[in-house]
């Protein structure tokens, strides 16, 4: 009697929700996600209006709009074969879709309000990475501003032995 092995089926978990910044527009999808990661590239980072966007990657069959269909309007890129679907109330991004990819659907991982079962590990488009993107340096509390951080300026401080012109205070 041969045995056959069968495979397991997926254990999908609650569906992770997310929605626009006015709340017209609301999604889900099953968990886990396909895939997530970060796209430095200048579309998305204009589209967003951010140094970067961080996205979460859905088969397009477990993407559901739960709320707010009529209120999503799209801007097709024929050039790079792109399509993105915005509210037509707040401007959220809500999509990003690829004719390369017609089975995927891109979602702003920002949008979710809970976990979608995938990490960002990838980054696209890295060469494009900004100089002004905050890349992990360290930060240190403003004073005064309370949950305000900043990053010090790597230029070196001036010794109490220096003026203003750069000369040492024996030259004078």
């Amino acid at each position: 009697m041969e045995v056959t092995k069968k495979s397991k089926a997926v254990a999908l978990g609650k569906p992770a929700t997310g929605q626009c910044l006015c709340g017209k527009v609301q999604f889900e999808i099953d968990v886990p996600a396909r895939w997530a990661w970060h796209d430095h590239s200048p579309s998305s980072r204009r589209a967003h209006g951010a140094a970067y966007a961080t996205y979460v990657g859905s088969w397009r069959k477990r993407f559901r709009i739960t709320k707010g269909q009529t209120g999503i309007t799209r801007f097709e890129d024929k050039a790079t074969k792109t399509v993105r679907s915005f509210c037509a109330r707040c401007g959220t991004p809500l999509t990003y879709e690829r004719a390369r990819s017609p089975h995927m659907v891109n979602i702003p991982r920002a949008l979710f309000s809970g976990r979608t079962g995938r990490q960002p590990l990838y980054h696209i488009a890295i060469e494009e990475l900004q100089e002004w993107a905050y890349t992990g340096e360290p930060l240190v509390p403003l004073k005064g501003f309370p949950g305000v951080v900043w990053q010090r300026s790597k230029k070196k401080r001036r010794s109490a032995e220096q003026d203003l012109f750069g000369l040492d205070r024996a030259d004078i």
